[in-house]
């Protein structure tokens, strides 16, 4: 029996034992490298077929009960996306694995490690919709082993629709989704004005479906197993899994996939725990909040963070030890955030310019009035074309209320910190 063939029928095989118990979308213990296609399947089984409107419709239905949400830091309900861009004519499918968020590792690590199943979801989607093509956009790290994973489709003939696999464009507002849409169509990876939103008119005018590759990957097990096995994990309000990056000071900084709700001190003993005494974490990501370090009893959870202001976001849990500056690490990131502008709006070429240069000076103590900075803060927010300066926004504030006490030490020329070395992760600047 050849290849294609083999593939086909295993495509059609039922009752392929579900992976029932975590993890779900990586591969158990340590792979030495990605799972090739004869393994996926032997874990995951084929895909069904959903080329009637019949199948198409109780998939979406599934989709809906399962109630996934996106897993790139919005958490739109995905059936409520999937059923806006099918409405629509002649749709197109793209896949966000772009990760421009310096600190965030669980997309490449997911693309390096479960490709396949990515690729799954991407055709899924793709049939859900009635779209014939799906773009998988990716970081360049990990572009050769999706390359390699579709290229090994191909030849067995697995998937009904076209999959495409580009390299994204290395900036953090890169993976906003008009932006790709825009680094797509013309290489320029800065967002574009909604509305209209791409379900509605997005790559070359056509109903466009942007969907991180985790959500993508989701949506393939849910075709497979249904709506009850992905909300025998998690939350009533919030099932099923997620991926999370650990890291900070912690002993083993990894990427994990954790139940929802999972509490946050359970999280970081999947690092191996703290190394040293914490003072804070910033949940979420580079658009997400400090809480305190007592914070580590809550679940992880959009539920349980919101009375703090935070939500998981992207799936960042970083832990920062009480001799570092959590100011001066919030400086950092807000002068790679402003650095990242795409300059199109004065918010954020002027305003977050001028945020990140008057919190810098509040972290080196040559500015002791608050006043100004949090004026800015009211001035810029919710005037950006994309979420950049809301996210700047929102870490500030919290930065501000969580070291409030740090504020008026620096005032006073006195500091915490008995280390400069950041913690977290960033880029080089660019020239």
């Amino acid at each position: 029996m050849g290849t294609t063939e083999r593939v086909r029928r295993q495509g059609e095989a039922a009752g392929t034992p579900s992976p029932v118990h975590l993890p779900r979308l990586l591969p158990a213990g340590s792979p030495a490298g990605p799972t090739g296609l004869p393994a996926h399947l032997d874990r995951y089984g084929g895909l069904r077929s959903v080329g009637s409107v019949r199948q198409r419709d109780a998939l979406l239905e599934e989709v809906s009960r399962a109630g996934l949400t996106g897993r790139g830091g919005a958490a739109f309900p995905t059936a409520r996306k999937l059923a806006a861009v099918a409405a629509g004519r002649r749709p197109v499918v793209v896949g966000n694995g772009t990760e421009g968020e310096p600190a965030s590792a669980k997309d490449k690590v997911l693309l390096a490690q479960s490709p396949h199943l990515v690729l799954d979801g991407a055709a899924v989607a793709a049939e859900l919709v009635g779209a014939s093509r799906a773009i998988v956009v990716v970081h360049h790290s990990v572009r050769e082993i999706v390359d390699d994973a579709a290229a090994e489709r191909r030849r067995a003939g697995s998937d009904r629709i076209r999959i495409e696999i580009m390299t994204g464009a290395d900036r953090f507002v890169g993976g906003e989704a008009s932006a790709l849409v825009h680094w797509i169509e013309r290489g320029v990876p800065t967002p574009t004005r909604t509305p209209p939103r791409a379900s509605e008119r997005g790559l070359r005018g056509r109903p466009t479906l942007v969907q991180n590759v985790e959500t993508l990957a989701h949506v393939a097990l849910i075709a497979r197993y249904g709506a009850d096995w992905f909300r025998a994990v998690g939350t009533s309000r919030e099932p099923g899994s997620m991926l999370v990056t650990v890291q900070g000071a912690v002993n083993r900084p990894r990427v994990d996939e954790i139940t929802i709700g999972t509490p946050i001190h359970e999280v970081l003993s999947l690092a191996d725990g703290a190394s040293a005494p914490l003072q804070a974490l910033l949940l979420g990501g580079y658009f997400g909040t400090w809480v305190p370090a007592a914070a580590a009893d809550l679940p992880f959870s959009r539920a349980a963070l919101a009375p703090l202001g935070a939500s998981v976001g992207a799936g960042l849990v970083a832990a920062l030890p009480d001799d570092v500056c959590g100011l001066v690490e919030t400086a950092r990131v807000v002068r790679f955030l402003a650095d990242e502008s795409a300059g199109q709006c004065g918010s954020c070429l002027f305003g977050l310019d001028a945020i990140a240069g008057e919190l810098h000076r509040l972290a080196d103590g040559s500015a002791a009035d608050q006043g100004t900075l949090r004026r800015w803060l009211g001035q810029v927010e919710g005037r950006g074309a994309c979420s950049l300066p809301d996210g700047a926004v929102r870490l500030v504030r919290s930065a501000l209320t969580v070291f409030g006490s740090e504020l008026e030490q620096h005032a006073r020329g006195w500091c915490c910190a008995t280390r400069t070395a950041g913690i977290l992760p960033l880029p080089p600047r660019r020239p």
